[in-house]
């Protein structure tokens, strides 16, 4: 199976480029900037393109040719969430994008959503909820998946929408939680501001989220929307202290330094069911 993945270099994209070269997938990784590709481990195994896919002069035919599926992740501007670029810009041309590449013969397309498209909604979420979404980001995001339904029936295509809740791991926002931990314990510091730590969040490690997007793109007949979660909330407390006691380190969690998000909810997870139900429950998290 050959997948063209478009936003190779970015966190997902790096990640799901080496985990469908593990399970033996012909990769095509496109990114804007060759200088950050030549420094990933799996530069030499795939073939690279440097191109920027909202270009008015992309040569679609040529980035499409001979692969059996489009892993679309490039999205520009993250983590800002609430920048309107998400629905002024990256909207229409991701949609100009999927629709030209299933045009020119693309049968199968994956896109990474996002929890957001669920909104301020809490507990647990399934691919049922009706989205709610609240904020630029989520709103683009769920907007992209209407518009490709509709297009479905117009020009049909297998549509797989992953939606992706927290990641963390290698390459994450050097201003994420964990990431900011790490440094932390790095600098040695003896204290580290946080919020008060009790809201509950839905954690996954980037190379299982990058496996599990790499077996539903192996699902060639899925059609639709699945939660890519762990399905198993955790306070985020309680992921601080777990990642203290992997490095051995002893800081003090300066608690309620920083006030709850407002753009999220106290607490919510994906429900898992249906991931682990087309991967045939053997991918746990």
């Amino acid at each position: 199976m050959k997948v063209l993945v478009t936003g190779a270099t970015g966190f997902v994209g790096r990640h799901l480029v080496a985990a469908l070269l593990a399970c033996g997938c012909d990769v095509r990784a496109v990114a804007r900037n060759a200088e950050t590709a030549a420094g990933l481990p799996w530069i030499n195994d795939v073939e690279f393109i440097a191109a920027d896919i909202h270009a008015a002069d992309l040569d679609i035919g040529a980035l499409i040719e001979g692969v059996d599926a489009l892993a679309h992740l490039a999205w520009p501007g993250l983590p800002n969430y609430q920048a309107l670029f998400h629905f002024e810009h990256n909207l229409m041309a991701d949609y100009r994008f999927i629709k030209s590449a299933v045009e020119a013969g693309v049968a199968q397309v994956l896109v990474t959503g996002t929890c957001f498209e669920y909104g301020m909604q809490s507990g647990p979420l399934t691919e049922q909820t009706a989205p709610q979404p609240s904020n630029p980001y989520g709103l683009a995001k769920n907007t992209l998946r209407l518009f490709l339904e509709n297009l479905q029936r117009v020009q049909p295509f297998t549509l797989q929408w992953a939606r992706l809740f927290y990641l963390h791991g290698e390459g994450q926002n050097p201003s994420s939680l964990l990431a900011a931990l790490d440094r932390a314990i790095d600098a040695g510091d003896n204290t580290f501001n946080m919020s008060a730590g009790e809201q509950l969040r839905d954690y996954l490690a980037i190379d299982v989220a990058a496996g599990y997007l790499a077996a539903i793109l192996q699902q060639r007949d899925f059609n639709g929307l699945v939660n890519c979660s762990s399905g198993q909330p955790i306070s985020v407390r309680t992921l601080v202290e777990q990642r203290l006691r992997e490095r051995g380190a002893s800081i003090g969690l300066n608690l309620g330094h920083y006030p709850y998000p407002t753009h999220e909810p106290m607490a919510f997870w994906g429900v898992a069911d249906r991931l682990q139900q087309l991967l045939g429950g053997n991918h746990e998290a």
